[in-house]
């Protein structure tokens, strides 16, 4: 939950002192000596409140209330930060004119501290209720269900309603595809935190040198000496849900950092001084054998114990084959409004389908449907409208598909590495080579794409 205060005064003892106490009460900060100035930060910043000055050199208060307001049109936002207006010379017409332009509140100069903290406490449980309520709507909006009647899915769905109530962190495994974040999110929004955040971090597409930050966040010091912070993961998870997706591709290193968070539910900022505790539950995901992980030194055993409290596998796709009709029908749903007419899978391409591996689970066969219902040429879609690796005419001569050349490789290595390129290879293709748009898909870094790409030949 973000808790910054921005104190927007041309009088430096004033902020000085307001920035004391509201450190003390664990706000961060940030401060403006000009209407002007508070203005460009709130254009790089989010905040939770503002403390405004009415009479300052410049532009005065009431203007700057009226150009913060307009800003918040602007970005259309949906719930508007809370503003607070501060004066020594205040008068009943001046606290009206405030209250009429949009402020929050008034206090007049000198300032009550017990009072300013009270309506800071006031103004962002309103702003972070109104926030919250925006948010669940959206996320009881977003999250897809988990599509299918068979046996394994009705398990699926019965543990999860069954723990999604609870605090038990929970440890999701399952192939690549199988929609392990489609069941945390659903998790998230079946339990008592689903008014909360969801943060969904990918651990693999992380660079080693910025796991810390982008985890924990970070604490800086300006060109003019203002103590800037920028929250992280942990943080912004505050009273929800965190995802730690692909555990099971953190380094040692990376491991031994969050261990500690994990545990005491507190840490410190990168630069910073000042331990935060947070409250947060955590799903962990993994595509990977954890145990074997731990057996050839790759994954730390404590941290392991960490988080499985309660394990949930997911099915991969060919192990629940009774569910491709549905899952087709739903993608079938959600894609037919943006195509000029109805389109549908013969029972001849079902049944191509159903004799299908689905090496790539769920998320290939969403894919694939995509992309059938952009370039087949009939309403209705026939095997001879399938991929070559899923259907072969007859008389045709059988050609290995890509999954069939990656058992091939012998070396775990060497599959892995063949892996990476057919994979960076069609995600380029699908974005007609768009680095930036791939990058962004995928979970990588731009920098970090590019690097792989050249390592492996693809630059």
């Amino acid at each position: 939950m973000n808790r910054t205060i921005l104190i927007i005064d041309d009088e430096e003892a004033i902020r000085t002192s307001l920035r004391g106490i509201l450190e003390d009460e664990e706000y961060p900060v940030i401060e403006a000596a000009s209407g002007e100035e508070g203005l460009a930060i709130l254009e790089q910043h989010e905040v939770a409140a503002i403390l405004l000055d009415i009479w300052m050199t410049g532009i005065d208060g009431i203007e700057t209330l009226r150009r913060i307001k307009t800003q918040e049109k602007n970005r259309v936002r949906e719930t508007e930060i809370p503003v607070i207006m501060m004066s020594g010379h205040g008068t009943i017409e001046t606290a009206v004119s405030a209250t009429k332009e949009g402020a929050y509140d008034f206090c007049e100069k000198p300032l009550s501290l017990d009072r300013v903290l009270l309506l800071l406490d006031r103004a962002i449980h309103t702003y972070d209720l109104a926030r919250e309520n925006r948010e669940l709507k959206a996320q009881m909006d977003s999250v897809p269900p988990m599509i299918g009647d068979s046996p394994a899915m009705r398990i699926l769905e019965e543990k999860l309603l069954r723990v999604a109530p609870t605090e038990g962190w929970v440890l999701i495994s399952g192939e690549n595809g199988t929609g392990k974040e489609v069941a945390a999110r659903r998790l998230h929004a079946l339990s008592n935190r689903a008014a909360g955040p969801f943060i969904a971090v990918n651990s693999a597409a992380i660079p080693e040198e910025s796991i810390e930050i982008e985890l924990f966040g970070q604490e800086t010091t300006s060109a003019n000496g203002q103590r800037i912070t920028q929250a992280g993961r942990f943080e912004q998870s505050n009273r929800g849900t965190l995802f730690l997706d692909s555990i099971g591709d953190m380094s040692l290193k990376t491991q031994a950092k969050i261990l500690r968070a994990l545990q005491e539910r507190r840490f410190e900022r990168v630069g910073g001084r000042r331990s935060i505790q947070v409250d947060v539950r955590v799903i962990a995901a993994t595509n990977k054998d954890l145990q074997e992980e731990i057996n050839q030194g790759r994954f730390r055993l404590d941290l392991f114990y960490r988080l499985n409290v309660i394990p949930i596998a997911i099915p991969a796709l060919r192990e629940r084959l009774e569910d491709l009709k549905p899952l087709v029908d739903y993608f079938l749903k959600i894609n037919q409004a943006t195509l000029p007419q109805q389109r549908s899978f013969s029972p001849a391409s079902m049944a191509c389908l159903a004799q299908y591996h689905w090496p790539g689970n769920v998320r290939e066969l969403k894919n694939l449907v995509e992309r059938l219902l952009i370039m087949a040429p009939g309403t209705v879609i026939d095997p001879e409208d399938l991929p070559a690796f899923i259907h072969h005419k007859p008389g045709a001569t059988p050609t290995n598909t890509p999954w069939d050349t990656l058992l091939e490789n012998e070396n775990l290595r060497d599959a892995r590495v063949a892996f990476e390129r057919i994979f960076l290879k069609t995600q380029l293709a699908r974005h007609n080579g768009n680095i930036s748009r791939t990058a962004e898909v995928i979970g990588m870094e731009r920098s970090a794409l590019h690097r792989k790409l050249k390592t492996l030949g693809l630059d």
